[in-house]
């Protein structure tokens, strides 16, 4: 009797068909050739050896592109994580087969010989004048760049582009620098009204304190040059004072009938009450034994009540800087000059008539002529308005400017304001009472008039700006200061 499995084998050998072959395997599973199954010459080997070998370029294409997808996704800039703590790795698109790689030829051989134009700077570059000549403008720029950083960073006040254009005067290229103000150059606007109101405050003084043997001297109203006055305009009122007594008065005028939007600061200070000194700048005149600093540094701020600025850069003033027995650029005959004395006094006149160095004399500063001359004005402030009166903001006659003048009776009179021309400051000057003047610095960047208020603090008193147009702050001299100004203070 047969057992089940051979009765299952028997039924097999048995069957008409033949022995039957074995079922094949899942498309999923790798391709293995079974010698039991097809000989090596049939067909069916050749086919499922094609198979194989296609099989196993699919798997590896298939690898070789995962490979290349993580490391492009590990390397890829957006990436937020690597190493250890990235992500998953993230299937990709299937695998897309490209074109056949086509070997190219090496760099240097499809590259070709340089072109023309190459080969002849090379050539020129291997010239000794050539090499010469760019190794000089090499030095040239270090040399531009370290003498222009200086400039722009040198302390003392000053905005980049007014340190720029001081800069390039100094290297003879003042031309270039009025060409380009002249591009930029705006004349003042016809008629309108001031910007700020020109009353009294109510709270300003009317009465003073009269001392035993001291007469105040007290300025009469100025009439407006614009025509009609507005409320307060020519009006004095009281600054500072000293031992209760008005030292200082201040008043504003518009100086022209027909730009009647512009207002000047005018102001009267009475010598019998306060002093006056001259400070050298940090770059104008410079480093030097002047027995003064370019500032006001905190422990000489007691009975400070005034500052204002100085002329012209002593290489274009026409005249020197003479303090402490020091000179910079030389005292000219004939200059107009602003004479400091030992006592605390100032005096203004033509150096070598009217003025001149005595063992008294402590300061010196020289601008250009006179403005004022014997209470007259000379016909010379309408000619050669910019060879005589200074390089003004493209050529413009109307740019602001600052003024000096001494009375009959000893005050110092200053006048400084926006669009004025060389007549109408001298006129300024002339009204509040000066017989002698002469014009200081211009520009807007350089004009200030500072008075300051103790307001509990007699050692560190506040700066004030006269006129709230000015450019600068009223701070100014509280820091290292590039130009030559004057500190008034309280005798």
């Amino acid at each position: 009797m047969l057992r089940p499995a051979s009765r299952r084998a028997s039924q097999q050998s048995a069957s008409p068909l033949g022995p039957r072959t074995p079922p094949p395997e899942p498309d999923t599973a790798p391709l293995r050739y079974d010698p039991r199954a097809y000989p090596p010459d049939s067909a069916r080997y050749r086919q499922n050896q094609y198979d194989q070998n296609q099989y196993d370029q699919s798997q590896y294409d298939q690898d070789q592109y995962d490979q290349d997808q993580y490391d492009r996704d590990q390397y890829h800039p957006d990436a937020a994580v690597y190493g250890p703590d990235a992500p998953p790795y993230q299937q990709g698109p299937p695998y897309q087969q490209g074109p056949p790689y086509q070997q190219g030829p090496p760099p240097h051989e499809s590259a070709g010989p340089p072109p023309a134009r190459k080969r002849r700077v090379r050539r020129l570059l291997r010239r000794r004048t050539v090499r010469v000549i760019l190794a000089l403008i090499a030095v040239f720029c270090c040399w531009l760049a370290f003498s222009v950083g200086q400039a722009i960073t040198a302390p003392g006040g000053g905005s980049v582009s007014s340190k720029l254009a001081e800069w390039a005067r100094d290297h003879y290229l003042g031309p270039v620098v009025t060409f380009g103000e002249w591009l930029t150059y705006q004349p003042p606007k016809v008629g309108g009204k001031p910007s700020f109101s020109l009353a009294v405050p109510k709270t300003a003084p009317v009465k003073y304190r009269h001392t035993k043997n001291f007469q105040p001297i007290i300025p009469e109203r100025l009439s407006s040059p614009a025509g009609t006055p507005l409320p307060g305009e020519g009006q004095w009122r009281v600054l500072e004072t000293v031992k209760g007594e008005p030292a200082i008065f201040g008043t504003f005028l518009r100086p022209s009938s027909v730009y009647t939007s512009y207002v000047a600061g005018i102001v009267s200070m009475d010598q019998r009450l306060v002093s006056f000194q001259l400070r050298p700048g940090s770059e104008d005149p410079g480093p030097g034994s002047w027995h003064a600093q370019p500032w006001i540094p905190p422990g000489t701020r007691t009975g400070l009540v005034a500052t204002f600025n100085g002329g012209f850069k002593i290489s274009t003033s026409g005249g020197g800087f003479y303090l402490n027995g020091q000179t910079a650029g030389t005292l000219t005959k004939g200059a107009a000059s602003v004479v400091y004395y030992r006592n605390g006094t100032i005096k203004i006149g033509t150096w070598g008539s009217e003025v001149r160095m005595t063992k008294n004399v402590v300061g010196v500063r020289q601008n250009l002529r006179l403005i004022v001359d014997h209470g007259d004005v000379p016909a010379s402030v309408n000619q050669d308005v910019l060879g005589s009166w200074g390089a003004t903001l493209g050529g413009g006659y109307y740019v602001w400017r600052s003024g000096l003048g001494i009375t009959r009776d000893g005050r110092v009179i200053f006048a400084y304001g926006p669009a004025l021309n060389v007549q109408e400051l001298a006129d300024l000057l002339q009204r509040a009472g000066a017989v002698e003047a002469l014009q200081l610095d211009i520009n807007p960047f350089w004009m200030s008039y500072e008075y300051y208020k103790t307001d509990g603090h007699p050692s560190d008193p506040t700066p004030v700006n006269l006129l709230p147009t000015q450019q600068q702050t009223g701070y100014r001299y509280y820091s290292v200061y590039s130009r030559d100004f004057t500190a008034v203070y309280a005798r």
